[in-house]
């Protein structure tokens, strides 16, 4: 496979547009032309990792982490960054990075989380705004359900959990067709009425591209009249963190002991017991700090992260269990899930998982 189809299907599904402004996510390192026999996968792209590859014949490396997160100015063996990243170099390994654009996106690194934990998802924690559009174009009838089917194929009209939304509103539309043109109906020179439909749907920003192509392929009118709104509504579906359920609830030591077995901890850093029922479940894989009070305003009686400091556990002061899993704890089931999504698309090529733990934290 080259390089370019195996990135494709990944940013098909977290696209690169939805990382973070601080994040490096994408290619790293290689040439995305490139044919490749096999993949490794991983969550910390190190030294050990590209010897590993290198071993077993892998030609690129798909890591969630990037191995390169800040601007390098030289290339000599200082650092594990630089170290890294000339062992790939000399082995001749493509390294491609796939971090919070995967965080952002509700079946990406949180819905596994939640799955492994069997939580059934219900929404983001922290939806971003400005994600989503809305396109209103303006259809002869007869083609209408054309156009309308052709948008919703290429991702057009979601809210929430339901798809193929859409408005529509008959009318009339008038034009005169100039010199030069080849109008699909009326004749030029001459002002026309056509019977139309105004038909209006949601789409997410980083699906613009496909969905105005699949637009301009299925309408029948060589100028098509059409209006894009930028929407100020949070995107249900992409954003920081999940919140999950369970039809029953767990008591907190229960809770405690479902995640030690579920990410194989031997101890977990948590909040003070109170006695409540854990039936609804906050969660951030990574660092999750910063979405402590959207947990507490969702009402979660439980918050699943890493990286919490001293001080955030006085902030809970009661208000739910908090619980520090880790951050590699908490992502570990991540490079199954990229695994997952190229087997389903390419289910003859080859895509390992590391066999080492790049966990830099060790526990005595």
């Amino acid at each position: 496979m080259k390089i370019k189809e195996l990135v494709a299907v990944l940013e098909q599904r977290a696209p690169p547009s939805l990382q973070e402004d601080y994040d490096n996510s994408g290619l790293q390192v290689g040439d995305p032309e490139t044919e490749v026999n096999s993949a490794l996968v991983c969550l910390d792209c190190t030294e050990a990792v590209v010897e590993e590859a290198a071993t077993l014949g892998c030609g690129l490396i798909i890591s969630h982490h990037p191995v390169i997160f800040k601007g390098l100015k030289s290339l000599v063996p200082r650092t594990y960054v630089e170290r890294t990243v000339l062992s790939a170099l000399k082995h001749g390994i493509a390294l491609y990075a796939i971090h919070t654009n995967l965080d952002n996106v509700v079946e990406g690194v949180n819905g596994e989380i939640a799955a492994a934990l069997g939580l059934r998802p219900i929404s983001v924690l922290d939806p971003k705004a400005a994600q989503l559009r809305k396109l209103v174009v303006f259809v002869p009838m007869d083609h209408a359900e054309k156009v309308r089917n052709a948008l919703f194929a290429a991702g057009a009209g979601h809210v929430g959990a339901y798809d193929q939304c859409s408005f529509n509103l008959d009318g009339k539309g008038t034009f005169r067709a100039g010199e030069g043109t080849k109008p699909y109906v009326g004749e030029r020179g001459e002002r026309h009425n056509e019977p139309e439909v105004r038909m209006e749907m949601l789409y997410p920003v980083y699906r613009e591209s496909s969905i105005m192509s699949a637009m301009r392929q299925a309408h029948p009118y060589e100028e098509i009249a059409f209006d894009l709104y930028l929407l100020a509504n949070s995107h249900q579906g992409i954003g920081s963190g999940l919140i999950g359920e369970w039809e029953d609830p767990l008591d907190e030591q229960a809770f405690l002991g479902k995640l030690k077995s579920t990410f194989g901890l031997t101890a977990i850093r948590h909040s003070k017991i109170q006695g409540r029922s854990i039936r609804r479940v906050a969660l951030c894989g990574g660092s999750g700090s910063f979405l402590l009070e959207k947990a507490v305003a969702a009402r979660a009686d439980a918050f699943v992260t890493g990286d919490m400091k001293y001080h955030q556990f006085f902030d809970v002061d009661g208000r739910l269990l908090l619980a520090d899993i880790g951050h590699y704890g908490s992502e570990q089931l991540t490079p199954r899930l990229i695994r997952r999504w190229l087997g389903e698309q390419f289910p003859t090529f080859a895509v390992r998982l590391t066999e080492i733990v790049t966990d830099p934290i060790y526990h005595f």
